[in-house]
């Protein structure tokens, strides 16, 4: 009888344990899935905004070649060398 009563000794306490690590591994769960959902959101926002640089760097792109290819051969290029001083570049290859 002293033995039955030994092995049963302690199973409120394991009952309470086992409790216990359920609630702590659902709230670990919970948790997992809070933070994969933020970093998941975290990885859109991301990809949105390098989308939205990328796209501003093609029509960066665009408007400089645009600029580029408006330039008119009429145009003269010159270098200020300081003072009242200007060298023309460009004058005299008109054809």
């Amino acid at each position: 009888m002293v033995k039955d009563f030994a092995a049963r000794h302690g199973s409120a306490l394991r009952s309470l344990a086992v409790i216990a690590g359920t609630l702590a591994t659902a709230a670990a769960v919970v948790v997992a899935a809070l933070l994969a959902v933020f970093f998941a959101a975290t990885v859109a926002v991301i990809a949105v905004m390098a989308s939205a640089l990328l796209a501003f760097a093609g029509l960066a792109m665009r408007a400089r070649r645009t600029a580029r290819a408006r330039r008119s051969d009429n145009v003269l290029e010159a270098r200020h060398l300081g003072g009242h001083h200007w060298v023309a570049y460009g004058w005299n290859e008109r054809s």
